[in-house]
């Protein structure tokens, strides 16, 4: 099979070019969440799974991402709460996943003992567990981390599919200016209505307002997401802005 994304476009991904990592480009992308339906009932606890390619190359933002994590928590904490779920892969064939945490010192505890490791991309993998976790309970969103993507795009994005029938969005926030993870990160946003950005590899504090967003989402949905922004949060306007 030709390794194209679906012909069906009748709806556009949302995503925003971050060439250069403005405050008006994350501005635009946090916004196009306000338009996506609410996610979890306002004063309940929400769930997050929380997806990184732990690959060689990712060794600097695994250990950004150690500390950006404690802002979801903080920022979901305002609401109802969140539980995270941490999923990441590396090496060969190795791909994990967490049990279900509450707080961030136990997930913090966790990812600290976490290396990255050579290897090919398994995003296919995060996707199933997407799926399977969606299969036992309400999962609000699905956050995916990561710069490349070598897999059959064709098989991403009929995983994608499954998980956009389960109303699990995914957030693909992706690090560089791959083409080839470009292409398929937008294409599972599409199918799942979740959203797509690109950011700058030397601003975690980018990322920070990206995770920020997407936990406001999950623990209290748009009016959640919408206070966060009306507070000054970046992450948030860019979310609003793209989810319909």
């Amino acid at each position: 099979m030709a390794n194209k994304p679906p012909a069906d476009r009748t709806r556009s991904t949302p995503t925003v070019q971050m060439d250069t990592s403005s405050d008006t480009e994350i501005s635009e992308f946090l916004s196009k969440v306000a338009a996506m339906p609410s996610s979890a009932e306002p004063g309940t606890r929400g769930r997050l799974i929380f997806a990184l390619d732990a690959t060689m190359s990712r060794q600097p933002t695994w250990d950004r991402a150690c500390h950006l994590q404690s802002e979801m928590f903080e920022e979901a904490g305002r609401v109802g709460g969140l539980d995270i779920k941490l999923v990441y892969f590396r090496g060969f064939g190795e791909c994990r996943s967490s049990k279900w945490f509450s707080s961030t010192g136990d997930l913090a505890r966790v990812m600290a003992t976490i290396d990255c490791r050579g290897g090919r991309t398994q995003i296919g993998k995060v996707l199933t567990c997407g799926i399977n976790e969606a299969g036992k309970g309400k999962v609000h969103a699905l956050v995916y981390v990561g710069d490349c993507m070598e897999e059959h795009i064709d098989d991403l994005c009929h995983r994608a599919g499954e998980l956009g029938l389960l109303g699990v969005p995914v957030f693909a926030f992706q690090e560089g200016r791959d083409p080839d993870a470009e292409r398929a990160f937008r294409e599972i946003a599409r199918l799942t209505n979740g959203a797509f950005c690109r950011f700058d590899s030397g601003s975690a504090r980018e990322l920070g307002d990206l995770l920020k967003a997407v936990a406001a989402f999950a623990s209290g949905g748009k009016k959640a997401l919408t206070a966060l922004e009306k507070s000054g949060g970046k992450g948030a306007r860019l979310l609003l802005e793209q989810l319909k």
